[in-house]
């Protein structure tokens, strides 16, 4: 039974807090797009695209007015484009720009899926598409990538790594005149997963269906404001418990959503992401929920401690409230999108290597890192490699975002909108060319042999 007092909290946390759903991503199979001439496969693509998401946004529209839920992004996800490339061969930025036009003509906000798998070894399909990948960038606008560089199960490509490094660099530098924003549609992962609604990592499985819709909800508002309201006299494991309660009912109201869309658009309905995505609006602030625990300052003693607490609670309610959860789901701790992390940094409590330990215990890894312009390559690939240690050994997803601030004034970058604005973090001067450059593979951990 739904009662007053459940429909008016509803109502306090849309309004007043900022719950929202924060996208509604169809995610699309091109597998029968492949051909050996790959201006036909393009055209097969731009076909497919629009005519399975023609009506997408429109039905997110729709449901947002009838049910006053702000949907905020809707998104297109599609088949890795190197599976695609291996077929064709020939210009692969060709395949990005047609994603671009697709996901134009549709009206969507981003398209992912620009992307390859490359953990155990890299095909001649996959090199071209990651070799593509700045250019592919630089000349379109909502296109998103990203490379699953290691797993749990294949360990840790570190040619791929070296790679990543390079191709961050190349894709800052050819956008350094829109503050170097073609990094920010870029992400390197360990341990990858198929349903991902959220860019700029999100890609259609090949373990997927032929179509489906998945919905990614947020609202570290409101988990905050469930926190402030408890009041201070709460033991941790009384605060684990409101956070619970509150993720189910986000999460609640995305199994609505994505039930409601997915009858309206003939597709089937996949997964419910419930991940604390930050926002730089006001409040909008996975730090601020964490000093709301007890900490003076986000990245301070204790913090890691009480963002593993944040990550568990939120994916035990969202488990309870649907059984569809999947995706990411937990916390994200971008920087740039948040501004109590921005907070952090600019007041030292926050840096790197902190924000690295913190994603021991979040959704992801290092996302929305900005890092001087003159950052190596070297340097960057080591930061990949760590992160990707990290999720290699903890069997969980992890990620890193970074944009090298080539030629960019100031101590700030402005992305706008989502990204928001991203303060320019210190990175050790120490070097490890030497280790990058020897290539090669890091091995599976004990952990990947689970038959």
């Amino acid at each position: 039974m739904i009662n007053k007092n459940d429909i008016l909290e509803t109502i306090k946390m849309i309004e007043e807090q900022n719950l929202d759903i924060r996208t509604i991503t169809m995610g699309i199979s091109l597998l029968d797009c492949a051909d050996t001439d790959i201006d036909k496969a393009c055209d097969k693509v731009y076909e497919k695209i629009v005519r399975y998401a023609r009506d997408l946004v429109k039905v997110g529209n729709d449901i947002s007015k009838e049910y006053g839920i702000p949907i905020i992004n809707k998104r297109i996800s599609v088949t890795p484009i190197s599976l695609l490339q291996s077929v064709s061969g020939g210009d692969c930025v060709k395949y990005a720009v047609a994603l671009d036009k697709a996901a134009k003509k549709v009206g969507v906000d981003f398209i992912g899926g620009y992307s390859a798998l490359v953990q155990k070894g890299i095909t001649k399909g996959e090199k071209e598409l990651i070799e593509s990948i700045p250019k592919a960038l630089s000349v379109t606008d909502i296109v998103c990538s990203s490379v699953n560089i290691g797993s749990t199960k294949a360990g840790i490509n570190m040619d791929a790594v070296k790679k990543m490094g390079e191709v961050i660099v190349e894709t800052a530098n050819l956008t350094k005149d829109r503050a170097c924003i073609g990094a920010t549609k870029l992400v390197v992962f360990c341990n990858a997963v198929e349903d991902n609604p959220f860019m700029a990592g999100a890609f259609h499985g090949i373990s997927e269906p032929e179509v489906v819709l998945n919905v990614g909800v947020s609202g570290p508002n409101v988990v905050r404001n469930a926190i402030k309201d408890a009041g201070k006299d709460k033991s941790m494991n009384e605060l684990a418990e409101i956070i619970k309660k509150t993720a189910f009912k986000i999460t609640r109201m995305g199994q609505l959503v994505g039930s409601i869309a997915s009858e309206r658009l003939n597709v089937p309905f996949g997964i419910v992401d419930l991940s604390l995505a930050p926002t730089p609006a006001v409040g909008d602030s996975v730090a601020y929920i964490l000093e709301e625990m007890g900490l003076e300052k986000c990245g301070g003693p204790g913090s890691t401690a009480c963002l593993a607490m944040l990550n568990d609670a939120v994916k035990k309610g969202g488990v309870m409230a649907s059984s569809s959860v999947g995706g990411l789901s937990g916390a994200f701790i971008p920087v740039s999108e948040d501004a109590g992390m921005i907070e952090a940094v600019n007041a030292g409590s926050l840096n790197l290597e902190k924000l690295e330990a913190m994603t021991a215990v979040c959704s992801v890894g290092l996302d929305m890192i900005v890092v001087p312009g003159d950052t190596s390559s070297e340097t960057i690939s080591g930061i990949i490699a760590d992160e990707a240690a990290i999720g290699m050994v903890n069997n969980k997803t992890t990620a890193v975002r970074i944009i090298p601030a080539i030629d960019q004034k100031g101590d700030v970058l402005e992305f706008g909108g989502l990204l928001g604005t991203g303060p320019i973090m210190n990175v050790s001067k120490f070097s490890c060319s030497d280790m990058i450059n020897r290539g090669g593979k890091i091995p599976a951990p004990m952990q990947s042999l689970k038959n």
